[in-house]
C-alpha cells in the first residue's frame, strides 16, 4: 500500500487587526468617495471649460460681473464673487459652495454611518472583542475618511489645473474642499460619540453644518456681521479668496478646528459603552406608546423626527430666498446683460414670479433627499433585525411598504408647503409682488419631480436595497446636474430631455405643464409597483 503525501500548504501569516481594520473601513468608505470626487471634478472642470463661451462672450463681459460685488442678495445666495475675471475663479463662485455643501455633508453623514451605523447594527461588538480596543477602531476609521476627503480635494485641483486656471488657486480651493470635508467628519465623529442611535447623530451633524451654510450667508450678506464668517467652515473656505489673495490663514483655523474635533471624537470614544453615548444610552430612554396603534402610524410615528429637521433646513433656505427677491430681481434688471444670459438659459429672473419659479425647482432635491432617506431607513430597520418580528406577525410586506411610503408622500408634501410659505412670508415682509397661491404653485410644480425619486427609492429597495439612496437622488439632484451640464457644454436637446427638470414650465411665471407632470407621475408610479414586486420576491435583508 502507497501512501500520499499531504500537499505542502501555504503558512497563514498573522496580519496585524489594526490593518484590517483599516482595510475595513476603505470597504466602508471607497464607493461614496469616488462618486463625491468624480461629481466635484468632474463639475468643476466643465465650468472652467465653458468659461470663456459663457462670460467673455456675455454682453459687458467680466467687467460687467463686477457688480456683483455689491449686490447683497446675490453674496447672500452665492457668496462674495472673487476673481470673476478668469475661470477659476468664476468657478469658484458657481459651483464652489455647491460642492462644499456636498462634501461636507456627505463627510459627516459617511462618518456617522461607519461609526454608530455599525455599532447601532451590533457589528462592532464582534469587532471590539478583539485586540482593537474602540479608540483604535474609530482612529483608524477616521483616517480613512480623512484620506477619503484629501482625495475629494486632490481631485478638485487636479481638475482646475488641467482646466488651465493658475497652480495657486487651484490648490486653495481644493485644500478648502477636502478641510471642509474634514470638519464634517469631525463633527460626525463627535455626534457619533455623543449621541447613542444613528438617527439622532446624523440629525446634529447636518444641524451643524447647516448652521455653519447660514452663518455664511448672513455673514456675507450683511456686512456688519462679516465677522460670523470666521464662526463657519464655509465661510472660513470663502475668506481663502481662492484665485484673488489666496489667503492661508482662514485654512490654518479650519485646519485647527477639523484637528480638534477628531482629538476630542477619539477620546471621547475611551468613555463610553458600546452602543451608548456620552449623552445617554438606550436603557436610559423612556419608552412612549404614542402613535404604536397600527402600521399607518407607526409610519407616521417614525417620520415626524427627520420630517422635522428638513422643515426647518427648508424652512431658513426658502425663507432667506424670500427676503432677497425683491432686491434679486432689482439688480437684474438694472443690469441687463444678466437677465440676458438667464434668458438664455430659460430663466425669467428680472421678475418676482421668474426669479421664484427658477428658485423653486431646486426645492426637487431635498424633497427627493427625503424620499431616499425614508425609504433607505426601512433598509437599516431589515439589517438592524427590528423587522423580524412584526414581519412574522399577520402583517404583509405589502401593508409595510404602502404605509411607509405614505407617509413619505405625506412628508414631501409637507415641506413643499413649508417651502411656498417660508417665500411667500419673506416676499411679503420686503414688499416684493408674490402671492401665496403663486408660491403655492410653484412649490407643487417640483412634486412630480420628487415622485421619481420616490418611485426609483422604492424600485431600488425591491431590487437593490443597498443603493437606495444613490438611486432614489438620480431623478432629482442626478436629473439636476444634468440639466447645469447640458446647459453648460451647450449638449444636443436629447441629452438635456433626460433630464425631468427639461419637462417642468416655470411656475408660476408660466402656466404648468400638466401633461409632462402627468407622465412623470405615471412613471414613478410604475417604476414604485416594480420595486414592491421585487420587495414581496426577496428575502429580508437581502441584496
Amino acid at each position: 500500500m502507497t501512501t500520499t503525501a499531504p500537499a505542502p500548504t501555504r503558512p497563514i501569516l498573522p496580519t496585524a487587526p489594526g490593518r484590517v481594520v483599516t482595510r475595513l473601513a476603505v470597504r466602508q468608505v471607497r464607493r461614496g468617495a469616488v462618486v463625491v470626487a468624480a461629481l466635484s471634478a468632474g463639475m468643476s472642470a466643465v465650468v472652467a471649460a465653458t468659461y470663456d463661451g459663457v462670460i467673455a462672450g456675455a454682453p459687458g463681459g467680466a467687467a460687467a460681473l463686477a457688480a456683483l460685488a455689491s449686490n447683497p442678495a446675490i453674496r447672500t445666495l452665492f457668496g462674495e464673487p472673487v476673481a470673476l475675471d478668469q475661470a477659476g475663479g468664476f468657478t469658484v463662485w458657481r459651483v464652489g459652495t455647491v460642492l462644499a455643501v456636498l462634501v461636507g455633508i456627505w463627510a459627516g453623514l459617511a462618518t456617522v454611518r461607519v461609526l454608530r451605523g455599525e455599532e447601532d447594527t451590533g457589528r462592532w461588538e464582534l469587532l471590539l472583542a478583539g485586540r482593537v480596543p474602540a479608540p483604535s477602531a474609530v482612529a483608524r476609521h477616521l483616517a480613512v475618511l480623512a484620506g477619503a476627503a484629501l482625495a475629494v480635494g486632490a481631485g478638485v485641483a487636479l481638475a482646475l489645473l488641467v482646466s488651465g486656471t493658475p497652480a495657486t488657486g487651484a490648490v486653495v480651493h481644493g485644500a478648502s474642499l477636502a478641510l471642509i470635508g474634514a470638519f464634517g467628519i469631525g463633527v460626525g465623529a463627535l455626534a457619533a460619540q455623543l449621541w447613542p442611535d444613528r438617527g439622532t447623530a446624523a440629525g446634529a451633524t447636518v444641524a451643524v453644518l447647516v448652521a455653519g451654510l447660514l452663518a455664511r450667508m448672513v455673514g456675507d450678506g450683511v456686512e456688519a456681521l462679516a465677522w460670523l464668517r470666521w464662526l463657519s467652515p464655509f465661510g472660513l473656505a470663502a475668506l481663502a479668496r481662492p484665485y484673488d489673495a489666496d489667503r492661508v490663514l482662514p485654512l490654518a483655523v479650519l485646519a485647527a478646528a477639523s484637528i480638534a474635533l477628531l482629538l476630542v471624537a477619539t477620546t471621547a470614544a475611551r468613555h463610553r459603552d458600546v452602543r451608548g453615548g456620552l449623552l445617554g444610552g438606550a436603557r436610559r430612554r423612556r419608552s412612549h406608546s404614542a402613535l404604536l396603534g397600527s402600521v399607518p402610524t407607526f409610519a407616521l410615528r417614525s417620520t415626524l423626527r427627520p420630517l422635522t429637521a428638513w422643515t426647518l433646513g427648508i424652512a431658513a433656505f426658502f425663507l432667506l430666498v424670500g427676503l432677497i427677491a425683491e432686491s434679486m430681481t432689482r439688480f437684474l434688471r438694472d443690469n441687463p446683460a444678466f437677465a440676458d444670459l438667464a434668458r438664455q438659459a430659460g430663466f425669467e429672473l428680472d421678475a418676482v414670479q421668474g426669479y421664484a419659479a427658477t428658485l423653486f425647482t431646486l426645492l426637487a432635491v431635498p424633497l427627493g433627499g427625503f424620499a431616499a432617506s425614508r425609504t433607505a431607513a426601512l433598509v437599516r430597520a431589515e439589517r438592524a433585525r427590528r423587522l423580524d418580528l412584526l414581519l412574522a406577525a399577520p402583517l404583509t410586506r405589502v401593508r409595510l411598504l404602502a404605509a411607509t411610503t405614505t407617509a413619505t408622500a405625506a412628508g414631501s408634501l409637507a415641506l413643499a408647503a413649508t417651502a411656498a410659505l417660508a417665500v411667500w412670508a419673506g416676499s411679503t415682509a420686503t414688499g416684493a409682488p408674490l402671492g401665496l397661491g403663486d408660491a403655492l404653485a410653484g412649490a407643487a410644480n417640483v412634486l412630480p419631480v420628487a415622485a421619481l425619486g420616490l418611485g426609483a427609492a422604492v424600485l431600488a429597495l425591491g431590487w437593490a436595497p443597498g443603493a437606495v439612496v444613490a438611486v432614489g437622488m438620480l431623478p432629482t439632484a442626478g436629473g439636476f446636474l444634468l440639466t447645469v451640464v447640458a446647459d453648460s457644454v451647450d449638449a444636443p436637446d436629447w441629452v438635456a430631455a433626460l433630464s425631468p427638470f427639461d419637462h417642468l414650465a416655470l411656475v408660476p411665471s408660466t402656466p404648468p405643464d400638466v401633461p409632462a407632470a402627468l407622465a412623470m407621475t405615471a412613471i414613478a408610479v410604475c417604476i414604485g409597483l416594480i420595486g414592491l414586486v421585487g420587495y414581496r420576491r426577496r428575502d429580508i435583508r437581502g441584496d
